[in-house]
């Protein structure tokens, strides 16, 4: 199953964010489902099944080794002109060192892990299909968004299953098959 790592907004930052990216919302690019809203921690990609035991032991203990810490939906950024995203704001080194917790705890379990990369917190906004549509407009408009503060308390893995359809606009589904509380 493909998998991956994340800390989960509450539905109040998800309204406050929605709210915000509502005002500049348009077809020009390909929005992401807000029910998917997420902070990746760790991408494992397709996990095999006698991997899992283990791999769920391995982040309930990096889960244990991580107090509690506050977040809040800040700003936003881009990866090139390809994609959109919110940023992050408050305890970033707590949220950097779990996301390495997670990394580890999937290269431990035996999940076979991309190259580690310095970690960006960012929660995809939308995806852009022609890079002939500027980000400019969408970045200065979301720019000063702040949500408000909230605790992060628990680690969550995800999986991600792909759309199949081949339905122009279906959304990947997210579904959580494991949770940890931070701090043990």
């Amino acid at each position: 199953m493909r998998l991956f790592a994340a800390v989960l907004p509450p539905d109040a930052a998800v309204t406050e964010l929605a709210r915000a990216v509502d005002a500049v919302h348009d077809d020009r690019l390909t929005w992401t489902g807000r029910a998917g809203w997420h902070f990746t921690l760790a991408f494992m990609g397709e996990v095999r099944d006698e991997v899992l035991p283990e791999l769920h032991t391995r982040l309930e203990r990096a889960a244990h080794r991580t107090a509690p810490f506050t977040l809040r939906l800040h700003g936003c950024g881009h990866f090139g002109e390809r994609a959109l995203w919110a940023g992050a704001a408050g305890d970033l080194p707590a949220l950097r060192m779990l996301a390495e917790r997670a990394d580890a705890a999937a290269r431990r379990a035996g999940v076979p892990m991309d190259q580690h990369h310095r970690y960006t917190a960012h929660l995809t906004l939308a995806r852009n299909r022609s890079t002939a549509t500027p980000l400019r407009p969408y970045l200065d408009a979301l720019a000063d968004f702040e949500g408000t503060p909230w605790q992060v308390g628990t680690l969550s893995l995800v999986r991600s299953n792909l759309p199949a359809s081949g339905v122009p606009g279906e959304q990947p589904r997210y579904e959580t098959v494991g949770a940890w509380p931070l701090g043990g």
